[in-house]
Formats: structure tokens, sequence, C-alpha cells
């Protein structure tokens, strides 16, 4: 996985750090915990520019959070209930991870958004009550791409300065990205199961 990270990076350069970061944020096939520090490692390699690397990177993290802040902006708080009634075993969205991110956002308001982006836990999710509560598009804009900004550099900036001790951090990071992109599999199943027997449970 290490490999094929790097690899994919260098033959797509920045437009592959764009799309990797974006389709993170809408369905994380690869988190950008991995993602953010290999491009970093490819720039310190003198293959990208570590600047360039963290902006599009950035760039690629809010975009892939605007459909969810546009899901909650058109179909509000019951609809998006019902569709995670219905469908959200698929993404594994049930209505109680929309009620925790509302919830977030009600106590710590516009704050949540910064500091969301910087939670694996809530990072995606936190956009849909800001959607849902009408924060304009701007002020959402802002605060979403300071947190992603700060999130991506940390990570970028990480491998990059790790550069120098590639060899040994390679044979560390593959095995572990290895296991990341396997416990993500795990548990999307254990989810996707785990729903659908508590909503047969609640047929009966």
């Amino acid at each position: 996985m290490f490999d094929f990270i790097v690899e994919f990076v260098k033959s797509s350069g920045y437009l592959g750090v764009f799309l990797l970061m974006a389709a993170e944020n809408i369905f994380p096939p690869i988190p950008s915990e991995l993602i953010m520090p290999l491009a970093g490692f490819v720039a310190a390699r003198g293959e990208l520019n570590i600047i360039a690397v963290i902006l599009v990177g950035t760039a690629g993290s809010v975009l892939g959070t605007l459909p969810w802040y546009y899901a909650g902006a058109k179909l509000g708080k019951d609809r998006l209930h019902r569709i995670a009634e219905r469908h959200g075993k698929w993404l594994t969205v049930a209505p109680e991870d929309i009620d925790r991110a509302l919830r977030t956002f009600d106590r710590h308001g516009h704050t949540a958004i910064f500091f969301g982006r910087l939670v694996p836990a809530i990072r995606t999710l936190i956009s849909v009550p800001a959607g849902i509560a009408g924060m304009p598009l701007a002020t959402y804009l802002a605060l979403t791409s300071a947190g992603s900004l700060l999130w991506t550099s940390a990570l970028a900036y990480a491998g990059y300065v790790l550069e120098a001790q590639y060899s040994k951090v390679a044979d560390y990071l593959d095995p572990v990205s290895k296991l990341v992109v396997a416990s993500i599999v795990v548990l999307y199943t254990y989810r996707l199961v785990s729903q659908h027997f508590k909503r047969k449970g609640k047929k009966t």
C-alpha cells in the first residue's frame, strides 16, 4: 500500500493528491493520514513542491466536504434521517451519527467546523449540521479551509521531514498502512451488518 500510494502520487502529480483527498472526504478508501505524509515524501524527493502539495491537498479536502454541506442545506435533518434509515447502511451512516454531529455543532458552533476538520471521527459529518443550520457558504469555506490547511500541512510536513529515513519508514509504514485499510474494510462490514440487524430488530 505504501508503494502504491507513492507511485500513484508520482505518476498523477498534484491532480492525484487532489483527487485522493477529495475522495477521502466523500467515502474514505484511503485516509488522509496516509495520503498526505506520502505526498510529503514524494515532495521531499524533489518530484513535487511541498507548498503546492499542501495547497492541492487542502483544496481536495475542502471540495470533498461540499456534498455533505449541501446535503444538510438542501435536505434538512428530517429527510436526512429518513435517508439514513433507508440507505445509510451502504455508507454506514446512521441517524444517530447525524444527531451526534448536530449536537457537536450546537454545543460548539463555528469552532466545531474548524476543529472538527482535525478529528477523524467527525471530520466528514460535521459539514452536515453546518448546512442544516444555514451557515453562510463563505463562512463555512473559510472555517473548513483553515482547519483542513492545518491538518494537511501537519501531515505533509511530517512526511517531508522523514524523507531522509525513507527506507526505514517504508518498512514500518507499509504493513501499518495495509492494517489501516484492512481495518476500514472490517469496520465498514461490521457497521453494515450491525445496522442491518438493528433495523431488522426494529421491524419485529
